[in-house]
C-alpha cells in the first residue's frame, strides 16, 4: 500500500511498560492502536512514543526484543515525571482535551505547562529527525503533538510530514480563549498535511486559518482545502478514521468468544442485555446514560427485570481530578439507580471499572442486542465501529450520540440520540429494545456494510495519498523558488463554507 517506510509518531507507543516484578511491554488500547497497528504488522515501519514508564536503559532492551519479534519497530521517547505532569496530564489533558470538546467551564490555563508542553514537542522532534530516513512517510498522531512539526522544520527537516487530529477542532471564537493560540496555530500550519476526522472539524480550521491568514488564498476540492503559508502548502482534509473490519468480523465466531459468550448468558438471565463500554472521561456522557436508563425504567415498568446495562469503564487519568470525580459520581449513581430498581435477582446495571480481554470484548459486542453510545462530545468513537463488525448474529442495533464523529458514517443505520435529552434517549432505547427483527436486520446490514467500505485500510489510503501529494508538491516548490509567493494558487475561489453549518445530519460530536 505505501511503497515507503511509515514512520509514525504518538504520544504513546502501541505497547506500555508494566512492572510486577519484571518489567515487560503489553499491547496498548485505545483507537490509534486499533487502526494502525494491523497496517504496520502488514507492511513495516517505525512508531515514536512514550513507552508510559521506566528509565531509557531500563526500556531499550525490551524495544530491542519487541523489534526482534515484530513487523515493525518501536522508539522510547523517555520522559520524566515532572514531563509527563505538565506536558500530558497538565497543558494536553487539563487545557486541549476539554477546550476542544467544548468543555470551557473546566480548562486550565497554567503558562508552565504550555512551556513544558512545547519542550516535549521538541523532544519528540529530536527524536524523528534523529531516525528520519530520505524516503520516510511521517506521520505525527493528536493533540498532544501539535508543535512537532514546527520543531521538525526549526531542525532542518525538509520531508514531507502529516498530522492527523483524532478529537475534535474548535469553532474559532473558541480556539481564541487558548492563551497560545497563536503558537499552536503555528504548529499545524507548519505540517504539510493537516487531517481531521469530519468535514465539520475541517471547516473550523479553514475557518480559523482564513482568519488568521488573511492574504492566503483557499482552493477547495471534495476531500480537502489547499492553502499556501509563507511559500507553504498545506492540504487540510476530513478523513473519518476505523477499524479493521475483518479482524474483529472473524475474531467474533472464534472459539474463546464462544466460551465466553456462554459464560455471559450464565451470569446475565435477563431478556435484554445493553453495552456501555467507554474509556474513563467526563466527555463520553457515562452519567448520561445512567439518567436515561433509570429514565426508561421510570417510564416504562414493563421493562424493569427485563434489560440491564453492562457498563465497562476502562480506567484512564485517573490522576487528574475532574477523572477522580468522574469515578465517584458513576460509583455513587450505579448504587442509587439499583438500590431503586434493583430487586433479588435482579440489577439494571452492572458496573465494571477494568480492561477486557480481546475475547471478552468481542463477545460483550456480540452478547449485547443494544450499544448505547452517548459520549456528550466525541472525535470519532471507534466502539460504535467495533460493534458493528462484531454483530455477527445481524439482531444487534446500535444507539449513537449524534455529537460522535461517527455519527455522520453510521446514521443511517444506528438510532441517533441527544445524550442531554434523557426523555428522548430513554424513549430510543424503549424502541430499539424493542425493534421488530426485519428492522434490525436491515439497519446492521447498512453498519457493516459502512465499516466494511471505509475500513482502516481506506483510511490509510487517502492519507498516504495526501501525503504523497505533498511531497510532489514540495519537491516541485523546491525547483521553482518562484512560485514561493503563492504556491500557484493563482486561482479566484469560493469562500469555505462556514464553520457553524451544519453537516449531513443534525450535529456534531
Amino acid at each position: 500500500m505505501l511503497g515507503k517506510r511509515l514512520l509514525v509518531v504518538s504520544n504513546r507507543l502501541p505497547v506500555a511498560v508494566i512492572d510486577n516484578g519484571r518489567k515487560r511491554l503489553k499491547p496498548s488500547s485505545g483507537g490509534l492502536v486499533t487502526a494502525l497497528n494491523p497496517i504496520l504488522e502488514l507492511e513495516g515501519g517505525l512508531w515514536i512514543g512514550w513507552p508510559g514508564l521506566g528509565k531509557s536503559d531500563e526500556v531499550m532492551p525490551l524495544a530491542d526484543e519487541h523489534n526482534r519479534e515484530h513487523s515493525y519497530s518501536i522508539h522510547p521517547v523517555p520522559l520524566t515525571a515532572d514531563q509527563v505532569d505538565k506536558f500530558y496530564l497538565g497543558f494536553a489533558n487539563q487545557t486541549i482535551w476539554p477546550l476542544f470538546h467544548d468543555f470551557l467551564g473546566i480548562t486550565s490555563f497554567e503558562r508552565e505547562h504550555w512551556e513544558m508542553y512545547d519542550e516535549v514537542n521538541r523532544i519528540y522532534a529530536e527524536h524523528v529527525a534523529e531516525h528520519i530516513q530520505p524516503d520516510d512517510f511521517v506521520w505525527v498522531h493528536d493533540y498532544q503533538l501539535m508543535r512537532v512539526g514546527y520543531h521538525l522544520r526549526k531542525l532542518g527537516v525538509k520531508h514531507p510530514v502529516a498530522y492527523f487530529h483524532h478529537i475534535p477542532f474548535p469553532s474559532p471564537d473558541l480556539y481564541r480563549r487558548l492563551p497560545w493560540a497563536r503558537e499552536l496555530f503555528e504548529g499545524l500550519v507548519s505540517y504539510d498535511s493537516v487531517g481531521f476526522q469530519t468535514l465539520h472539524d475541517r471547516r473550523n480550521f479553514v475557518a480559523l486559518a482564513r482568519d488568521r491568514l488573511t492574504s492566503a488564498r483557499f482552493r477547495i476540492r471534495r476531500r480537502q482545502t489547499i492553502f499556501d503559508h509563507q511559500g507553504h502548502m498545506v492540504q487540510v482534509g476530513n478523513y473519518p478514521i476505523s477499524i479493521d473490519f475483518d479482524e474483529f468480523s472473524d475474531g467474533a465466531r472464534s472459539k474463546e468468544v464462544r466460551r465466553e459468550l456462554k459464560t455471559i448468558s450464565e451470569a446475565y438471565r435477563v431478556e435484554h442485555l445493553v453495552l456501555g463500554l467507554d474509556r474513563l472521561d467526563y466527555t463520553k456522557g457515562i452519567p448520561q446514560r445512567f439518567l436515561a436508563l433509570e429514565r426508561l425504567l421510570e417510564k416504562y415498568p414493563e421493562l424493569r427485570g427485563r434489560v440491564s446495562l453492562i457498563q465497562v469503564v476502562v480506567p484512564s487519568r485517573t490522576k487528574v481530578r475532574a477523572y477522580a470525580d468522574l469515578k465517584e459520581h458513576l460509583d455513587s449513581l450505579t448504587g442509587r439507580i439499583n438500590g431503586r430498581f434493583g430487586t433479588h435477582g435482579y440489577m439494571p446495571i452492572h458496573y465494571f471499572f477494568k480492561h477486557l480481554t480481546r475475547p471478552q470484548l468481542l463477545a460483550l459486542y456480540r452478547a449485547c442486542e443494544v450499544a448505547l453510545i452517548t459520549p456528550l462530545r466525541d472525535g470519532m468513537n471507534l466502539v460504535a465501529k467495533e460493534y458493528a463488525a462484531s454483530s455477527v448474529d445481524h439482531r444487534n442495533v446500535l444507539v449513537l450520540s449524534e455529537f460522535t464523529g461517527s455519527a455522520d458514517q453510521l446514521g443511517k443505520g444506528a438510532l441517533l440520540v441527544n445524550p442531554y435529552d434523557l426523555e428522548g434517549t430513554a424513549d430510543t432505547l424503549r424502541r430499539a429494545l424493542l425493534m421488530e427483527d426485519e428492522e434490525r436486520r436491515r439497519r446492521l446490514r447498512d453498519l457493516r456494510a459502512q465499516v466494511r467500505t471505509n475500513d482502516v485500510h481506506r483510511w490509510v489510503s487517502w492519507f498516504v495519498s495526501a501525503l504523497s501529494d505533498a511531497r510532489r508538491n514540495r519537491e516541485d516548490r523546491q525547483g521553482r523558488p518562484e512560485a514561493a509567493g503563492d504556491g500557484g494558487l493563482r486561482d479566484s475561489v469560493p469562500l469555505e463554507p462556514s464553520a457553524h453549518v451544519p453537516e449531513t445530519y443534525a450535529s456534531k460530536r
